[in-house]
């Protein structure tokens, strides 16, 4: 027996953000960061959203526990009837947990302005505390709204389109192999990965219309990883982005083609489906799987995404010397749960022997 739901109202396209006068809130508290409150965009916004408007916008980049219980007083002292969210994932995350832990039940509405996390349809909100980044996992977090406005990506830096589009495609994969995944997961991560793969060329390229499909794509595969589950990809990405702070979309990008290898013995046919869908071609299983491999590779490369741990600043020595701490770290993350091969050193031991490069 199978279960779908997906409790979020989308409302997307070009213009989006003006839906949110129709809210009539009479107290709103956006989160955001420097960023959209320098530009003007945040107060924008705020004065669309409600009467009295308070803007939050200390987020930072792997949001800590420390700026969550700041912004938590913040919302506990002003009492707003809405919360929004208007940045990238980690600004998402952050207004998640300011909601959750202010006790009050707070609708939130989401507008994300990168398209990689997913943070806007999605039970989860990632936090960081002493290096390591946590989960915080309750379907209270589920926004009520996700606002995909394309207008807000005309101005996306090419370096933020490629790290969040590979976390797209991490997402998707993970998703279409999750042991949690059903055909409505795998429809939901199936076309994800298309559209990601079929567009994030050209939209990092500087095509502006290919960046409402990756936005929708971003959307889809995090509907899908919300239910399927997540894997070892992920699993380090957070035990390595919380050690070492590479961003985290860089890091997707780094594991997921030796992710691919390690997880072949019991994914190996839904790869290759997955490879003949995109045109990658392959008669046999093993051809189309070396093939979507290979052209991760490609792709990586083309979106000018480093190819190894070294490569990306990560000191090759430093990681051996703490590679137990990092698999044990690693294997505590809830995203080996839904690991298609169960998840053991030796396993993540391979992933990143592949991973690590040369110093």
């Amino acid at each position: 027996m199978y279960s779908f739901s997906s409790p979020t109202k989308i409302i997307f396209g070009a213009g989006a953000i003006q839906s949110l006068a129709s809210y009539k809130a009479k107290r709103a508290f956006l989160v955001t960061d420097g960023y959209f409150s320098k530009s003007g965009l945040a107060r924008e916004i705020a004065n669309l959203a409600a009467q009295d408007c308070e803007i939050f916008d200390e987020v930072q980049p792997d949001p800590s526990l420390e700026l969550v219980a700041r912004g938590t007083a913040q919302v506990q002292k002003f009492d707003p009837d809405v919360l929004i969210a208007l940045g990238g994932g980690s600004v998402l995350d952050t207004a998640k947990a300011m909601g959750h832990f202010s006790g009050k039940k707070l609708p939130l509405i989401a507008i994300p302005t990168t398209s990689g996390s997913g943070s806007e349809v999605t039970d989860f909100a990632i936090l960081t505390h002493n290096g390591v980044k946590h989960p915080l996992v309750d379907p209270a977090l589920a926004p009520v709204t996700a606002i995909l406005d394309s207008d807000l990506l005309k101005n996306l830096p090419k370096g933020l389109i490629a790290d969040a589009g590979y976390d797209v495609l991490s997402h998707a994969l993970e998703a279409l192999v999750g042991t949690n995944a059903t055909p409505f997961t795998h429809a939901f991560a199936k076309e994800a990965f298309l559209l990601a793969f079929g567009n994030l060329p050209a939209s990092f390229g500087g095509d502006v219309t290919k960046r409402e499909a990756v936005h929708a794509a971003a959307t889809m595969s995090a509907i899908a990883f919300n239910q399927a589950g997540l894997g070892i990809c992920h699993a380090l990405a957070h035990t390595l982005g919380g050690r070492y702070h590479v961003p985290h979309g860089r890091l997707n990008a780094i594991l997921l083609p030796a992710v691919v290898s390690a997880n072949a013995p019991a994914a190996a046919s839904k790869y290759a489906a997955l490879a003949r869908a995109a045109g990658l071609g392959g008669s046999a299983d093993t051809i189309a799987l070396r093939n979507l491999k290979n052209a991760l590779v490609r792709l990586r490369r083309e979106l000018r995404l480093p190819g190894t741990l070294a490569e990306a600043g990560v000191a090759p020595e430093d990681l051996r010397r703490n590679m137990d701490s990092i698999i044990q770290t690693a294997l505590a993350d809830p995203c080996c749960k839904t690991n298609p091969v169960v998840p053991d050193k030796v396993l993540l031991w391979q992933v990143l022997e592949e991973a690590v490069g040369h110093g």
